[in-house]
């Protein structure tokens, strides 16, 4: 395999997440990944410090889920869900219903976290119009957040300070609350509460729902806020007669040491989100979950009398086999010790970095560990430094942070850390 020539093409043709055309920065080769390493092709490995963008929880090539996809490989790849059925779908939405907070009894199954997101909206809009609400076509969020990177999704990101201010102007116009104060421990700041308060009455007539991620912010920011920030908001929605959405994408399945991160506030939504770690990072796949209340109304011949979605690999096989593995190794529940043990290397080893100039923030909250600059990293540079620390980590704008697999072990985890802080000593971008 010539991969001098790979390379090259790949910076012509291949267009890669949140990058020009053609490349500036060659993209490293991958050939295998085992565990918790991804093998190059130049015969280096690296320790996974992302968990491939926070979905390999269970590390690489796992066998109950290969296995899991291998035989279901032998049955059929693939079937439309328009009309048709299978068991690994049926299964599927049984143990998410089981899995997920009181009131979720019905699941849609998406093909990407984004499309999850739009999915919830569509819902919230609907079941808005069912009730005669045809005034009641804006959501309400918070800054700093994120969503995903479709329209729909990008509408309730940060139009300020996140990724997608280039179409602000194209974008529905939605309602932004401030974004919740620091600290899983902070508890509820009364200002910020009183500033949702008066947000949530002024726009009462014109809102459908309300939608953020609960306890921690990832592309945004990579922020944790008090489990009662979002015990506010269904209290909130609850007095104006509002849907509340929780993007679970990226903190569901056990990354903040809850199963859910609305655990921690013990609140349920009446739309949730999930995706990432639903297959363990094998193939793609989300879902959008709600109570019977929201799918009656979506029944209702106002609202369309169904809802208006249908992607064409919606429930594909193979995803639902690997997502019904990936849950069954959560089902026993010994990832709670594992993030657990992640937290604690994470506290410890990224104490030091609290004493490096530029630095202003470290922030631990299970298995997240996040360094915050007081400017943009270098990115080259600082991936370059992580790469010859032996762990591949994907900095942006001022954060340095990982997400790793569960079953990291005590000394790849102190691989990782070490990493994290040689890539915090990294001269900042000029």
């Amino acid at each position: 395999m010539d991969w001098d020539a790979l390379i090259a093409a790949d910076r012509r043709h291949v267009w890669h997440p949140y990058g020009p055309m053609p490349g500036t920065v060659d993209a490293l080769g991958v050939v295998g990944a085992h565990g918790v390493r991804l093998q190059l092709a130049d015969g280096r490995e690296l320790i996974d410090g992302m968990a491939s963008w926070w979905c390999a929880v269970h590390g690489y090539r796992h066998p109950a889920i290969d296995a899991a996809i291998r035989a279901q490989l032998d049955r059929m790849a693939h079937v439309m869900f328009g009309g048709l059925t299978h068991e690994g779908a049926i299964l599927l939405a049984q143990r998410l219903v089981a899995m997920t907070p009181d009131g979720l009894e019905h699941v849609f199954f998406a093909d990407s976290g984004s499309v999850a997101v739009e999915v919830a909206i569509k819902m919230a809009l609907q079941a808005a119009r069912a009730d005669g609400a045809t005034g009641r076509t804006r959501l309400l969020t918070v800054r700093g957040g994120y969503h995903g990177d479709t329209f729909g999704a990008m509408a309730v990101c940060d139009p300020v300070g996140g990724m997608h201010s280039l179409f602000s102007q194209t974008l529905a116009q939605h309602v932004f609350a401030p974004r919740p104060p620091d600290g899983f421990d902070a508890g509820l700041d009364p200002e910020w509460a009183a500033a949702v308060d008066a947000l949530a009455a002024e726009h009462a007539g014109e809102l459908a729902a309300v939608i953020v991620e609960p306890v921690v912010q990832g592309a945004g920011g990579m922020r944790m806020h008090a489990p009662a920030c979002v015990a506010h908001l269904r209290e909130v929605c609850d007095r104006h007669g509002l849907l509340l959405i929780l993007d679970e994408i990226a903190t569901g399945f056990g990354r903040t040491g809850a199963l859910f991160a609305a655990d921690h506030a013990g609140v349920a939504p009446d739309i949730m989100c999930v995706g990432k770690a639903l297959t363990g990072g094998t193939l793609t796949l989300a879902a959008t979950l709600c109570t019977p209340r929201v799918a009656e109304r979506l029944a209702s011949p106002d609202a369309g009398g169904a809802l208006m979605h249908g992607p064409t690999y919606m429930a594909n096989p193979l995803a639902c086999a690997a997502a019904l593995a990936s849950t069954a190794l959560l089902q026993d529940g010994g990832w709670r010790a594992d993030v657990a043990r992640i937290e604690r290397g994470l506290q410890d080893g990224l104490a030091p970095a609290r004493e490096l100039p530029g630095v202003v923030d470290v922030r631990v909250l299970g298995a997240i560990g996040v360094v915050q600059l007081d400017a943009p990293v270098d990115m080259a540079r600082v991936t370059q430094a992580a790469v010859d620390a032996g762990v591949w980590l994907r900095p942006f704008r001022d954060l340095i942070y990982t997400m790793p697999p569960y079953i990291t072990g005590d000394e790849d985890l102190a691989r990782i850390t070490g990493a994290i802080l040689a890539c915090a000593a990294v001269p900042a971008r000029a």
